[in-house]
């Protein structure tokens, strides 16, 4: 049972657990989107979207507070960045997690986890028409 057991260790310890999350979010500040399982992504999304937040708030304040999470200078200047001016304006809900399969080796689910308005195939105002994938209809439409 599950019962109070709020967060997940990912089977490390206090520190390690700590630094493997304040890496992990400092790559994805940086790169926008990182390959991990998915146990990973989900304790990296309760880990970086308060981090977010915080910095919708520009003070030198809230800039220490990050580094304290981040301890990664280049990812905490990119966050207060113009680039990152489209993520303050978003009321939450900063990241996306997209399953990709399991691992060859141990059969671990994976997956991506990416910051939401840095995907252009999602955030394009183009869409793409509707194909039909039925045989039938098809077949239907194409003799008629």
């Amino acid at each position: 049972m599950k019962h109070r057991n709020k967060n997940n260790h990912l089977g490390r310890k206090c520190g390690h657990r700590k630094s493997l999350l304040s890496n992990m979010a400092s790559s994805l500040i940086k790169k926008k989107r990182i390959f991990t399982t998915l146990a990973k992504a989900k304790a990296l999304r309760k880990y970086i979207e308060p981090i977010i937040t915080k910095s919708k708030i520009n003070t030198t304040h809230s800039k220490r507070n990050i580094f304290s999470y981040l301890r990664d200078k280049t990812a905490v200047s990119e966050l207060f960045q113009n680039i990152f001016e489209k993520v303050r304006n978003r009321p939450g809900g900063y990241t996306r997690i997209i399953k990709t399969g399991f691992r060859f080796g141990d059969q671990a689910p994976l997956s991506f986890i990416e910051l939401v308005d840095f995907n252009e195939i999602y955030t394009s105002k183009k869409r793409l028409k509707s194909v039909r994938r039925s045989k039938k209809k098809n077949k239907i439409m194409n003799n008629e």
